[in-house]
Parts: C-alpha cells; structure tokens; sequence
C-alpha cells in the first residue's frame, strides 16, 4: 500500500513537472536599465568585447574565470570565450549582428555545464533620463533540459543573473 502510494506520488510528480517544463522550453527574459552617459559610450561598453569583463555577471561570481577576446573586437564575428569555475564553465558569445548605436545581437555558445545556445540582444534607445537598454534574452530547450530547469528554478536565477549584467552595466559607466 504504502509502495503504491510512493509511485503514485512520483508519477504526479513527474506528470506536472514535464507540464511545467513544457512552458519553459522556451524562455524569453526582457530586462531594462537606464544609463546616464552618452548613447556612444553605452553603446561602445556592450560591442566591445574586451569591456564585458567590467560588467559580466559571471565575472562577479567567478573571479579566477579565464576569458580571451577573439576576431577583430567589436565587429561581427568577434568572440568572447570563457573557462571559468575549474574547467566547470566553457562557452563562448559571439556579435552576430550590429546597427551602429541602436541594436548588438550576440549568440552564446555554452559548452558546459549543459549545452545550450542562448541570444543575447541588446537594444539602446535614448530617453529623458538617459540612454536605456534593453536585453532580450532568448533560449530554447529539450522538455528534459526544461524539466531540470524547472526543478531547479533555473528562470529565477537567469533573470537574476541577467538583472545584475545590466546593473554592473549600469555602475561601470555611471562610476
């Protein structure tokens, strides 16, 4: 009776958790900040890849990352790669696309921890209190990955994570 119940609970369990993964097999973030600088300065922050480290969330929680800046910086084509957490963390993003002062597009390429190819945009628009810009994120999944994801709250922590990259955005220019 008691083994009955067991798989019984598990079976729900698994049942809607693949019904909640199946809303996170794509995932859309959009963040915003706005930035007092000039629309060149902000703008020059993101397509320079050799910037990222000024603001790049990933730097704050890993420190001893290892990172190399490949290609002509801040064109298309030009990669950033990284290593970070021990060997732990692999990947690299690269600018896919660029319309001077108003729009960075960048695709990832994460090797490790999981596999996984999000989109980065970036656009930047010039409002009262300064320039803003806006991330929108993008990524899509496996229902395996998304239900991992799911149980893991992996959503929260990439708006989180995403959160801080615009906010260090945000401190690197205005310092």
């Amino acid at each position: 009776m008691i083994l009955s119940i067991i798989g019984i609970a598990i079976i729900a369990f698994i049942g809607f958790g693949l019904y909640k993964a199946s809303g996170l097999k794509t995932i859309q973030i959009v963040k915003t900040v706005t930035i007092k600088g000039s629309k060149q300065e902000v703008f020059d922050m993101v397509k320079y890849l050799n910037n990222f480290p000024k603001w790049s969330p990933f730097l704050a929680e890993d420190p001893g990352q290892k990172y190399e800046v490949k290609g002509i910086d801040g064109t298309v084509g030009a990669q950033y790669h990284w290593d970070g957490n021990n060997g732990k963390d692999l990947g690299y993003q690269e600018i896919v696309k660029i319309e001077e002062l108003n729009f960075i597009g960048m695709q990832c390429n994460i090797v490790k921890p999981f596999s996984a190819k999000p989109s980065f945009d970036y656009y930047f628009t010039e409002k009262p209190g300064g320039i803003e810009v806006k991330q929108d994120f993008k990524v899509e999944s496996g229902l395996l990955d998304a239900f991992f994801m799911w149980m893991f709250g992996a959503k929260a922590g990439m708006e989180k994570m995403n959160q801080k990259g615009l906010d260090l955005l945000k401190q690197s220019i205005e310092k």
